[in-house]
């Protein structure tokens, strides 16, 4: 793949250099000449100074043949209009940008631009150390309505069907992690003590499910 990176801070250096570890063409693009020192002495991939949403900056990166895109300076609206442009102009297939503002993200999702809201995923990410007891969020929609969420159960849980629990919580389990390896439940799938329950659930009735995991089933019967 060749891929193309708007901003050279600590996310953009980070990708290209995983990227380009991962055998990946990469190209990336700052307005400062100096942003590219993060890169290291290694790096191998092509540096375009310029304006991320400029044509020529784009076609000397190589936005042409890009398979894709990533804005993720330090502008919310620089990103989306980078990304408009590579995935309306150049037809680029993957393009994802990197939005500060969860309220622009969700308009900017229902447009089609794959975002990634910075302040959601952060929150997320430090709520999950503060408070690790309930259920600790590990993805969430750009509009913030949808969560995928582990979940700790009540030991009683354990034995159950996952068809009974989903009943239960209204609600669908996405995954298990099940001895360190994920496990896709069927029918027949059943709760096993060890187990890790990821749970797929509206962010608003996040906290009801939370409430009939923590009791034991029999409470519910």
């Amino acid at each position: 793949m060749h891929v193309v990176i708007m901003g050279c801070g600590r996310v953009g250096s980070s990708l290209a250099s995983e990227l380009e570890a991962a055998g990946h063409s990469v190209a990336i693009i700052d307005q400062s000449r100096e942003a590219f020192r993060r890169l290291g002495p290694d790096f191998k991939g092509r540096t375009v100074a310029g304006v991320g949403f400029d044509r020529d900056t784009l076609l000397e990166a190589g936005i042409e043949t890009a398979d894709a895109f990533a804005a993720v300076s330090n502008g919310d609206n620089s990103n989306i209009l980078a990304a408009r442009v590579a995935r309306e102009t150049y037809g680029v297939a993957n393009v994802v940008a990197r939005i500060y503002d969860p309220g622009r993200a969700e308009i900017y999702q229902r447009l089609g631009i794959p975002t990634v809201a910075t302040v959601i995923w952060a929150t997320d990410q430090i709520l999950r150390r503060l408070v690790p007891e309930g259920s600790l969020s590990e993805w969430r929609d750009a509009s913030g309505t949808i969560q995928l969420c582990e979940m700790h159960p009540h030991k009683d849980w354990f034995g159950r069907p996952i068809a009974e629990i989903e009943l239960a919580i209204e609600a669908r389990v996405a995954f298990l992690t099940r001895l360190a390896e994920g496990l896709i439940p069927d029918e027949h799938t059943v709760l096993q003590e060890g187990d890790l329950m990821h749970v797929t659930v509206r962010a608003e009735n996040t906290a009801a499910v939370e409430a009939i995991l923590a009791r034991s089933p029999e409470d519910h019967s």
